[in-house]
């Protein structure tokens, strides 16, 4: 990345030769010059900032401009999309689902999001394929299903990926509820178990 020093000397170079262009330290056309190339060089460092700021998952200044082209932060945001990481999880998780009714669409977004789940669905009681001591999940039980998660999801501070000043630890379940109730299947129901 060029340095002022070196956007002067290029600007002196491209002065047409003669009288009325000085070159010499102190003259009105040197101190532009020298202003000119103090501001060249703040721009070419900012532009190299420019390819971090495009890809949302790396993005700090245009954080908040993602989050509001993809409507964030919503009615599911919880402690955890306070910190950084945690925006960025909910912004990446919004702009690349592509959707699903599958345990494991759900099981990938719930860890996109940054929870550790496991998803148990309850299937109808059959004559021939249950067996004496299974439950009777006949009726509602047939649509609904069970999410596991750890009792708490911790999100620590890490160097790089957190912002100064935020907590070194935040933890919370608030965030993952909302988001599997907002996308769930409207006709299932879906229970949520903490802890082991």
């Amino acid at each position: 990345m060029p340095t002022a020093a070196e956007y002067r000397e290029q600007l002196n170079a491209l002065l047409p030769p003669g009288q009325a262009f000085p070159r010499d330290p102190g003259t009105t056309l040197h101190d532009l010059l020298d202003g000119m190339s103090v501001e060249l060089a703040r721009l070419d460092a900012r532009g190299s900032v420019l390819p971090q700021e495009v890809n949302p998952a790396t993005a700090a200044e245009l954080l908040p401009d993602w989050e509001r082209v993809a409507g964030l932060p919503d009615k599911c945001s919880g402690v955890l999309e306070e910190t950084l990481q945690g925006r960025r999880n909910a912004l990446l998780t919004k702009l690349t689902s592509t959707g699903g009714q599958s345990p494991a669409y759900f099981i990938e977004l719930a860890a996109s999001l940054g929870y550790t789940v496991t998803i148990e669905e309850f299937r109808p009681f059959r004559a021939g394929r249950s067996v004496a001591g299974n439950a009777l999940t006949n009726g509602p039980w047939v649509h609904t299903w069970l999410v596991m998660a750890p009792q708490s999801s911790i999100t620590d501070f890490r160097a790089g990926r957190s912002a100064a000043g935020e907590r070194l630890r935040t933890w919370g379940n608030d965030t993952l509820e909302c988001k599997i109730n907002q996308l769930k299947p409207a006709h299932t129901i879906a229970l949520f178990a903490y802890g082991g």
